[in-house]
């Protein structure tokens, strides 16, 4: 077994582990921070809509243009008067995009760049793209998301319960916030591309989310029927048994959407592949943090709010001072092992060693004396 699988099983069985619950404050100062940060860059420099959202115009030239990038970029702004964007494209070709271009200037900077350029104006691609398809498609986004957002709270809070569902939106929003964020103080241009993977991260977030949940709501059957251990420690018992899981899957949707930005956008220049990796690769590595240090300490934050769990952690620690005084050790806890319904409120924590061993409960059974013959 190599050595990821090997650290992976001792994880899932609780041998080893980190507390993450227990250093939360740490995760929600980090968050907070980064957050702020995101907001501010999006209240300063704001985001940089695409043509498809302001209007303009779009020009193509032919393979193999004899002008540089930067020498078409001059051309361009020199010809309409506005700021351009130009890509090279993997064929050779360029990619001109002028914001704010009406159909009388498009055909004007057409050609005065054909003649800059030292290329037939024929052969120049000319697309107008009109501001109010731009709306049209950021209403319709903003509509999926809030109607993605309702649903995936009432699921979670049918099928776990509404704390569940709370944690998991606010570790959404975490998400959308900081990839937004990035996109503000980078530069990076908002096109429908990056729409569409901005709506596409949220399904990864959620996805490592649930499996924590799942694990946690298995895990926590009957919690307030023993005194070993708390509802903090168990979520992060939860965290720690499918942490290597999450890494994993995380790893291998990140090893694709980076071929797609680094070789797609970067190497073979394709514009529109560039806009949906580079908004899922920063989406899926925020996601996985959230999973991870967001949504399930906040449920336990949460939950330790509830009488009941406040009164089971008063009781564990005090069966914890009990054993500390008396020096006995309590057991590591199993991974995926629910609580047993028979367990009482009273009974002492197991110990580890061979003096004190928990007597078996069919011990006896049948016998008078309760004896071994």
């Amino acid at each position: 077994m190599s050595k990821l699988g090997t650290l992976g099983a001792r994880l899932h069985r609780g041998e080893i582990g980190y507390h993450f619950v227990g250093n939360r404050k740490i995760w929600y100062g980090i968050s907070i921070l980064i957050t702020i940060t995101a907001i501010v860059g999006l209240a300063v420099r704001g985001l940089n809509m695409g043509i498809e959202f302001q209007g303009g115009a779009v020009f193509t030239t032919p393979k193999s243009t004899p002008a540089s990038v930067s020498q078409a970029e001059t051309y361009a702004e020199e010809a309409s008067g506005h700021d351009a964007i130009v890509q090279k494209l993997g064929n050779g070709s360029m990619r001109i995009q002028i914001a704010g271009l009406d159909t009388d200037k498009s055909n004007q900077v057409k050609a005065e760049l054909a003649k800059d350029l030292k290329v037939d104006s024929e052969n120049i691609n000319a697309d107008l793209v009109g501001p109010s398809w731009g709306e049209q498609i950021a209403n319709k986004a903003w509509q999926g998301l809030g109607i993605f957002l309702v649903l995936v709270v009432i699921y979670l809070a049918i099928a776990f319960e509404w704390r569940m569902a709370v944690a998991a939106f606010v570790a959404l929003i975490h998400d959308i916030t900081i990839t937004v964020g990035i996109y503000a103080l980078v530069g990076f241009e908002v096109t429908p591309g990056t729409v569409i993977g901005l709506l596409t991260i949220l399904g990864y977030s959620l996805y490592d989310t649930v499996v924590v949940f799942d694990s946690l709501k298995e895990q926590t059957k009957n919690i307030t029927k023993q005194t070993r251990w708390t509802y903090s420690d168990v979520a992060n018992r939860s965290i720690n048994s499918t942490l290597v899981r999450s890494i994993n899957t995380t790893v291998v949707a990140l090893l694709p959407v980076a071929g797609l930005l680094f070789i797609g956008g970067g190497v073979l220049g394709a514009g529109m592949l560039n806009d949906i990796s580079l908004s899922l690769f920063v989406g899926l590595a925020a996601g996985a943090y959230s999973s991870i240090f967001i949504a399930t300490p906040l449920v336990a934050d949460l939950k330790e709010r509830e009488p009941q769990m406040k009164a089971l952690r008063k009781r564990v620690l005090a069966k914890r001072a009990q054993a500390a005084t008396t020096g006995e050790a309590l057991d590591a806890p199993v991974a995926d092992e629910p609580f047993d319904d028979e367990e009482s409120e009273d009974v002492a924590p197991a110990v580890v060693g061979p003096r004190n061993q928990p007597a078996s409960r069919n011990r006896g059974r049948g016998r008078p004396s309760g004896k071994r013959r």
